[in-house]
């Protein structure tokens, strides 16, 4: 009884660290004030009003959704390319491919972001949401590799020898035995992509120029000091990423 009292508090205490931020972020997302601090002086939704009227910001939030999506899609497809390579074994150098691939997670991003903003400089290319893309295609492919690395293994290298041995070639091969074998990681890799380049502000603010995603355009705002929008903001993103979440678990659910 005790050890159970202990690990509940225990759980309590590590829900509570997790989540009281939130929290607090979405009540005060709702206080009748001008700034976001206790003590709270009443309910109301000016301030997401405001948010959802701010042409910016909504701008904002479409552009990282986008670079969200596409840079997620193009460093999940270069990831398992590259995983596939070195997991057949075929490939020389096999070990030393592994480790110049996943040598970016040990990089910090600014350092990765001042690299690519010279190198684009170099190359005589203008900052746009494109270069922002390409410097997430870049934190995240190795990460990526990483995950369907994991995932593939002996079963799936006998059951892509079986389909060349009934004659399917290697794109028939990768699109109807492996990718479904290693679905749950696929998922996994590409929503990790998501997350993180929605968040990223450093290489984000480093290699955009007049186009901007959401932490930068949120950057700016507090920059003049604290904004109850920015709390609006995290609410509602708040609530779209549960409710994203939530259909997820119930299409999963429905499905089993």
């Amino acid at each position: 009884m005790i050890r159970f009292a202990l690990c509940s508090a225990y759980m309590a205490l590590i829900y509570a660290f997790i989540f009281l931020p939130v929290a607090v972020l979405a009540l005060f997302s709702f206080q009748d004030g001008r700034f976001p601090i206790p003590p709270f002086r009443g309910f109301s939704l000016r301030w997401h009003a405001e948010v959802l009227a701010d042409a910016d910001l909504i701008a904002a939030l479409v552009n990282s959704l986008l670079v969200a999506v596409a840079s997620s899609a193009l460093a999940l497809a270069l990831g398992f390319l590259a995983a596939r390579a070195v997991a057949t074994g075929a490939l020389r150098g096999a070990g030393m491919v592994r480790a110049a691939i996943t040598a970016p997670l040990s990089v910090s991003y600014l350092v990765i972001g001042l690299g690519l903003l010279a190198s684009l400089n170099l190359m005589g290319i203008g900052l746009s949401l494109g270069t922002v893309a390409i410097g997430h295609v870049v934190i995240n492919t190795p990460l990526c590799f990483a995950i369907c690395s994991a995932a593939l293994g002996p079963a799936t290298a006998n059951a892509e020898r079986a389909a060349r041995d009934l004659g399917a070639g290697e794109i028939r091969v990768m699109a109807l035995v492996t990718a479904p074998m290693i679905m749950p990681a696929l998922l996994a890799a590409f929503l990790l992509s998501v997350t993180f380049s929605w968040d990223e502000f450093i290489i984000a603010f480093l290699l955009s120029r007049f186009d901007v995603t959401l932490p930068v355009e949120i950057w700016s705002l507090l920059r003049s000091g604290l904004n109850p929008k920015t709390n609006a903001v995290g609410s509602l993103v708040f609530m779209l990423s549960a409710l994203a979440v939530l259909a997820v678990e119930l299409a999963a659910a429905r499905r089993k």
